[in-house]
């Protein structure tokens, strides 16, 4: 089980850690955050771009094909209602010397991305609450 830790070191800004790692956000200055970090759901964004991104490299560092003007371009388009995305568009930029007979190869492979394969099938995301005991508790037990 993917354990991650969340805290809120202050302000607008909520922390993440992930094994070694700490992913700091914030909200941008029009939403109240002092703008020091990415936003939180920005940051989901970004990580549909950089699955895709991961996957392109794998395809191409297995083949031999040099990274030299390969990149992704991603557009994101929005309901004015509910400001939610109804169109996530990942653009597969290509140099001219990329070999023609793994152009669509390519896009399945960047289409392979675990990101959007969970978007695909949704997982259940249960919030519930816990005191401070209780969580060590369950940790104990292999739990939360």
């Amino acid at each position: 089980m993917e354990r991650i830790e969340v805290t809120f070191p202050g302000g607008k800004r909520v922390d993440a850690r992930i094994g070694d790692f700490v992913v700091r956000t914030d909200q941008p200055v029009e939403a109240g955050g002092a703008g020091s970090a990415v936003a939180p759901f920005d940051l989901f964004l970004v990580s549909i771009g950089t699955c895709a991104g991961i996957y392109v490299l794998g395809f191409c560092q297995a083949r031999g094909i040099p990274m030299d003007g390969i990149s992704l371009r991603q557009n994101v388009e929005v309901d004015p209602t509910t400001k939610l995305p109804t169109r996530i568009r990942v653009e597969l930029v290509l140099p001219t010397t990329f070999p023609e007979k793994y152009r669509v190869a390519v896009v399945r492979a960047a289409e392979g991305c675990k990101v959007k394969k969970t978007l695909a099938a949704p997982p259940t995301i249960e919030v519930f609450t816990a005191t401070a005991d209780q969580k060590l508790a369950q940790a104990a037990h292999g739990g939360l």
